[in-house]
């Protein structure tokens, strides 16, 4: 989980008492709820303006990004902008969710303020969308399900950059990579589900191994961008080479 970040599904599909019983991290996206703004209306936001110019300058040039919406396409989940991204205000400790019900990536528009930021959410996101896509996970009753993603998205985002971490004042020499992975999906877990930290810890540790070294569709651990533009690029490789077969 990336720090002031929740990347679980925050729309509800839970109705009445069902809905006070089970929380599902849906409180920290209000605007979920809230009927539509009109388009003049959302204009007049700076936030909204902002929120949408840079996500599409991420979307346009980041490797990360580039990458994933290839693989979901040819997964069969193309993604659109202007129907599976959504500029929100949301709670003020969360930068974005994904919506597992509407299949919508949730970006807190008050909350992120620059480009870096951005390209981490949205790379973030997009992580859950592609297991959402590949696999039919259980985001809502599933833990396990739940603390695999986070992984592989705490993993493959650049959540755990060296430069990330020494922002975080937190350092490390060997096995630093796994710690903050497993740490970041422990918080993500906590973040939107009311488990406890037991819970979310044995969820995290019994499949890490396996979603840890889940490298699709990187093929390997981009730790810089330049790391994901070759990943881009292999990509690319990848299928041509697939497709003359």
């Amino acid at each position: 989980m990336e720090e002031g970040k929740a990347d679980s599904a925050p729309a509800s599909e839970k109705k009445g008492v069902e809905e006070e019983e089970e929380d599902f991290g849906y409180r920290l996206f209000p605007d979920r709820n809230k009927k539509p703004q009109s388009f003049l209306v959302r204009s007049l936001f700076t936030f909204h303006n902002k929120c949408q110019l840079m996500l599409r300058l991420t979307l346009e040039t980041n490797p990360y990004a580039r990458l994933l919406l290839e693989a979901l396409k040819q997964s069969g989940c193309t993604v659109f902008n202007d129907r599976h991204f959504s500029c929100e205000n949301c709670d003020g400790c969360v930068s974005g969710g994904f919506d597992a019900a509407t299949s919508q990536i949730v970006l807190c528009q008050n909350n992120i303020r620059q480009q870096s930021h951005m390209n981490r959410v949205v790379t973030h996101e997009l992580i859950h969308a592609f297991d959402h896509c590949r696999a039919h996970v259980d985001w809502f009753k599933n833990v396990k399900h739940l603390a695999c993603s986070e992984i592989r998205a705490a993993n493959l985002s650049g959540d755990c950059t060296l430069m990330n971490e020494i922002a975080r004042f937190k350092f490390g020499l060997k096995g630093h990579h796994q710690t903050c992975v497993r740490d970041r999906a422990i918080r993500s877990i906590l973040a939107v589900r009311k488990v406890s930290k037991e819970t979310a810890e044995k969820a995290v540790d019994e499949v890490f191994d396996a979603c840890f070294n889940d490298l699709e569709p990187f093929g390997r651990i981009p730790h810089s961008k330049a790391d994901a533009k070759r990943a881009y690029r292999d990509f690319q490789n990848r299928d041509r080479y697939n497709a003359n077969l």
